[in-house]
């Protein structure tokens, strides 16, 4: 047996042992599970919708949108939530308030009755402001994670640390998998700049025992990538290509984001999209750099809370990797596959539908036949 193999075996039957039972709805009220309509794992993919950054109590109009354009699926990739006061509450009260105010929103229980929604979580709906592994509620705020996504009893997920996740979707030479990493569970603490930034609080670092992932995580990421599928999307809540602000986001620990390059090269990874949010804008970076063809990345956020909803003096910060400038507005992204052409369109559109940065990758399908 493979040593990553063993190590995610392990690490997975300790938490099982170790793990409380969060099965009492009562423990979690008053959140509701949200569940979305059943994902065919037979389904052929050609158009995937993207989000992040959604308060409740703010205007649910963008998820009508994003069900116009009939989706195959909805990659909700962070800060789906938001708790009105992120404080050191055992219970999570405000975080469960969070979740049953979007369970509440009509145009979203709309999206997930037609359209089968994949999770990931960020700072603000794991619990605190840019938290990391030493957040002391992760426990129970992974348990309310799984309980409001109904996330189903048998799903490795719920049998390990973190909620990172994976699937295949598509039959035999149009499959697509879907990579969700988690970048808080198990995140060691930021390296913090001497001075203030208008950009951004945080510095990178090359100490060796700053972790994103975890190595539970990693292990299992190595795995995912071994496994055959035609067009891979990873989810990442924070950003990975992008540089030139101080925020949170992979560049802030390059050993890391060399790893995870490290590892698409060893896997031979083609056709590989970021997929990121966090920022309260959107953006399309490029890097010809990494691989052995371009990796793109799409930052899509927020949902309805813009950049331009709360700050006036906004400083377009430096993007070496970015193609154009950013879009400040409210937004959701589309990926778009033409399996017949063997492209991608990557997409980010505003409330009104309208296509505000686009980009088309030419994807390696070598003998893939039209269906």
């Amino acid at each position: 047996m493979s040593t990553p193999r063993l190590i995610f075996i392990i690490a997975g039957l300790t938490f099982q042992l170790t793990q409380l039972n969060f099965a009492d709805p009562v423990l979690f009220s008053p959140a509701q599970p949200m569940p979305s309509a059943e994902l065919d794992s037979q389904t052929i993919i050609n158009r995937i919708a993207i989000g992040s950054c959604a308060e409740g109590d703010k205007d649910q109009t963008i998820f009508s949108t994003i069900l116009q354009q009939h989706p195959d699926i909805f990659l909700f990739t962070g800060d789906n939530v938001y708790a009105a006061t992120e404080q050191d509450d055992a219970s999570l009260l405000s975080l469960k308030k969070a979740y049953y105010l979007l369970a509440q929103s009509e145009p979203f229980a709309q999206l997930r009755q037609q359209v089968p929604i994949l999770a990931t979580w960020d700072d603000h709906d794991y619990g605190l402001n840019d938290a990391g592994g030493n957040w002391p509620h992760k426990t129970l705020s992974e348990s309310l994670f799984e309980y409001v996504w109904a996330i189903p009893p048998e799903a490795p997920v719920r049998h390990r640390q973190g909620v990172y996740q994976s699937k295949i979707i598509g039959p035999k030479n149009h499959q697509v998998q879907v990579i969700l990493l988690d970048t808080r569970f198990f995140r060691t603490p930021l390296t913090v700049l001497p001075e203030p930034d208008y950009h951004g609080p945080y510095q990178a670092s090359l100490d060796p025992e700053q972790t994103l992932l975890g190595e539970q995580q990693w292990a299992w990421l190595a795995l995912q990538l071994a496994i055959p599928a035609q067009v891979r999307i990873i989810v990442s809540s924070i950003q990975i290509l992008a540089e030139g602000h101080h925020w949170e986001a992979w560049q802030l620990l390059p050993k890391e984001r060399s790893r995870l390059f490290e590892l698409l090269r060893h896997n031979q990874s083609n056709n590989v999209i970021l997929v990121s949010g966090d920022r309260h804008l959107a953006a399309l970076y490029r890097d010809d750099s990494s691989l052995e063809t371009p990796l793109w990345e799409l930052t899509s956020s927020s949902l309805n809370v813009p950049l331009s909803g709360f700050k006036t003096d906004i400083q377009t910060e430096p993007g070496p990797k970015r193609i154009g400038l950013p879009f400040y507005d409210a937004n959701f992204a589309l990926l778009e596959i033409n399996w017949e052409h063997a492209t991608l369109d990557l997409q980010i559109r505003n409330i009104a539908n309208e296509t505000v940065r686009q980009a088309q990758v030419k994807l390696k399908l070598p003998g893939i036949a039209p269906l």
